[in-house]
């Protein structure tokens, strides 16, 4: 796959220097010919001059959006244009703005080819800056008490807030035991959402990604989509991707934040039921 054409697309909201930075990293990449659409939801002005600065520099296409329309749906936006200006693309790089990758990584997707060719989408290893594994994010299936804590977590912002704060002192008990497991590579039910592959497969069968929440839960409506079609995400531990994380969701207030998550809350208990 070196010096074949990838195209990635990523959201951004007043966080341009990010944007630049994943340009950056892109650059520095051995053997990789990109196309770098970012999708801009309704930055501030500076943030917008700044994206166009970079939108002169090559390889970068930028879209402008009037209003903010969400993570997956401004990735649509991006994926609609790569599709009607570049129909014979075929590998689309699609997540967060706040990604670093690394120079071998045209390399790591050579390796990977056999992949791409039997699933429609594949989740990298992703880490935090200090290595902190954040894939395989949900390998089989989220268990009813931890459901349950999700449901009481949307039930109140003061209870969201405790549930937090329980949750930093208790983590090493109660944290989710599957990025351990982020050596193996394997069919996963959910892939972490700041970094997602898209294969020739994907588009045999879709279009574009599921979007029906603004913010949250879009992991499980990828798995969703792709359950529907009789498909997994495959985890591949040999394609790394550093992850700066929350460079957008951090920017914005807390209550509103957690108001997101219950509205993508409330549509995810449409297809997900703990109670007879």
């Amino acid at each position: 796959m070196i010096n074949v054409e990838i195209f990635f697309v990523a959201t951004n909201y007043n966080n341009a220097d990010y944007s630049r930075g994943m340009y950056d990293s892109l650059h520095k990449v051995h053997g990789l010919d990109f196309l770098f659409i970012i999708v801009d939801n309704a930055s501030s002005e500076d943030d917008v001059n700044k994206l166009k600065l970079l939108a002169d520099m090559p390889n970068v296409a930028l879209i402008k959006n009037s209003e903010n329309v969400g993570y997956f749906e401004g990735l649509n936006i991006g994926i609609r244009y790569v599709r009607k200006h570049h129909p014979n693309a075929e590998y689309l790089v699609v997540g967060n703005n706040d990604l670093v990758f690394p120079a071998d990584f045209a390399v790591q997707l050579a390796q990977c080819k056999p992949v791409f060719d039997k699933y429609p989408v594949v989740s990298p290893n992703i880490r935090m800056l200090d290595g902190t594994p954040q894939n395989p994010h949900v390998i089989s299936a989220i268990s009813k008490k931890r459901e349950f804590i999700y449901d009481l977590y949307h039930s109140s912002y003061w209870v969201a807030g405790l549930i937090v704060q329980l949750a930093k002192i208790t983590h090493r008990f109660t944290d989710r035991k599957d990025e351990h497991q982020h050596a193996v590579a394997q069919e996963i039910y959910q892939g972490y959402g700041a970094c997602y592959i898209l294969t020739p497969k994907f588009f045999e069968h879709f279009d574009e990604l599921w979007a029906p929440t603004f913010l949250m839960y879009e992991e499980f409506f990828l798995a969703k989509q792709l359950e529907g079609k009789g498909f997994k995400t495959y985890y591949e531990p040999r394609i790394s991707v550093t992850h700066h994380c929350h460079a957008s969701t951090g920017l914005i207030p807390g209550k509103l934040k957690w108001q997101y998550s219950c509205m993508a809350h409330k549509e995810y208990r449409k297809y997900v039921k703990i109670w007879p």
